[in-house]
């Protein structure tokens, strides 16, 4: 079969870098002038910028994503013996925070529509086992159905831990995601809507107690130099980071929207198709979804990437196994067919360019050699 000669990637972090360039490198020679470089103004400023995007009181920085998981779950006591309820249908930072802190996953199936947490069998095991706390996931940009879920954990004095990590800017019925549970949690990897040039995480929460227990854990359990009140981590946030972030941000209303404009270029041309999308129809609850990835369902998924691959056209399977089938989570005794939709997703899901600058012809190129694969 003839490749093409123009290829469409996944992601092109190159045409987002351009056009900021020298505002990034302006920031990025500012800090080192100022050889500042762990925590600092830089960092505070950044934790000021997205605790005020993300409708939170506090921000707090952090090296990774998945430390973010990790620093929320010792802020609220989870540990050796706990139990943390979340999906099996995710990166796997979600669980393995859970296992760093010496607590045990639980997880329960998935929505088919969403990929997110299924909230009615979220509440039915926060009703038999002696759940810790819960660790919903807003994946791929959309979020979980969070109101019967926190009015659940509250009646349970269950503490509730948002993975936004794919989702910085989403909403649930007009509340940005990581204010409605006690902590967000979010990451700048590279690839996501705002990364880094690096890495780099983010909590946010609007209980003062709960962010000055983070920024405590974040320096090895001090508020002091050399004073430790608790054994914490080595988790800061880098100010080379923060200054890349700062700019970023500016721009990160307007690289969301082009993703949903892109997400909605793809619905319109694929709709005779018929293929399950993420986000079509929308959930009611989900009113802004912000496309971290644009993912499409077939159960020929397998065959289908080959040919996008053989065509040019980049894209990635998010996630090929879930996390109960793990085999570092054997031990659980999870069997295949515990979570059917989870599973079912697994082999069926594919991502799709969907990124910011991505040309509107290659929308249509794409959605035209999807068709030709199924004709």
């Amino acid at each position: 079969m003839t490749v093409i000669a123009r290829r469409v990637p996944l992601l092109d972090l190159q045409a987002q870098h351009s056009p900021i360039r020298d505002e990034v490198l302006e920031a990025v020679r500012r800090v080192i002038d100022s050889q500042q470089f762990i925590l600092g103004e830089e960092v505070a400023s950044l934790e000021r910028a997205i605790a005020a995007y993300s409708e939170c009181e506090h921000a707090v920085g952090c090296a990774s994503g998945s430390d973010a998981l990790i620093l929320a779950l010792a802020a609220v006591g989870v540990g050796p013996g706990d139990e943390v309820l979340t999906t099996p249908y995710s990166f796997f930072a979600t669980a393995g925070a859970i296992s760093h802190v010496g607590a045990t996953p639980v997880f329960v199936d998935v929505e088919e529509h969403t990929f997110n947490l299924d909230v009615a069998h979220a509440i039915e095991a926060l009703g038999k086992r002696p759940i810790r706390a819960i660790i919903p996931v807003h994946l791929f940009g959309g979020c979980a159905d969070m109101d019967p879920l926190v009015a659940a954990a509250a009646a349970r004095g269950v503490p509730i831990i948002e993975d936004a990590a794919q989702s910085i800017g989403s909403e649930y019925k007009g509340r940005r995601a990581g204010s409605i549970g006690q902590i967000g949690c979010f990451s700048f990897f590279p690839s996501k809507n705002l990364g880094a040039y690096g890495d780099g995480g983010m909590l946010t929460t609007n209980d003062a107690a709960t962010a000055d227990r983070l920024r405590s854990l974040r320096a090895h359990g001090g508020r002091r130099k050399y004073f430790h009140e608790s054994i914490g981590y080595n988790s800061r946030l880098d100010a080379l980071q923060a200054a890349v972030l700062r700019v970023k941000l500016k721009y990160l209303d307007a690289w969301s929207a082009a993703r949903a404009a892109n997400a909605d270029r793809y619905l319109a041309r694929i709709a005779e198709l018929d293929l399950p999308v993420t986000a079509a129809p929308p959930a009611s609850y989900q009113t802004r979804h912000i496309y971290n990835q644009f993912v499409i369902r077939t159960g020929r998924r397998d065959a289908l990437q080959e040919f996008l691959k053989t065509h040019g056209i980049g894209s990635e399977v998010y996630y090929p196994l879930p996390l109960h089938l793990q085999e570092c989570y054997a031990f659980l005794g999870y069997s295949r067919g515990a979570f059917p939709i989870a599973e079912r997703l697994a082999a069926e899901s594919l991502a799709l360019p969907v990124y910011p600058e991505l040309p509107t012809a290659d929308i249509d190129e794409i959605c035209a050699t999807i068709r030709a694969f199924f004709a």
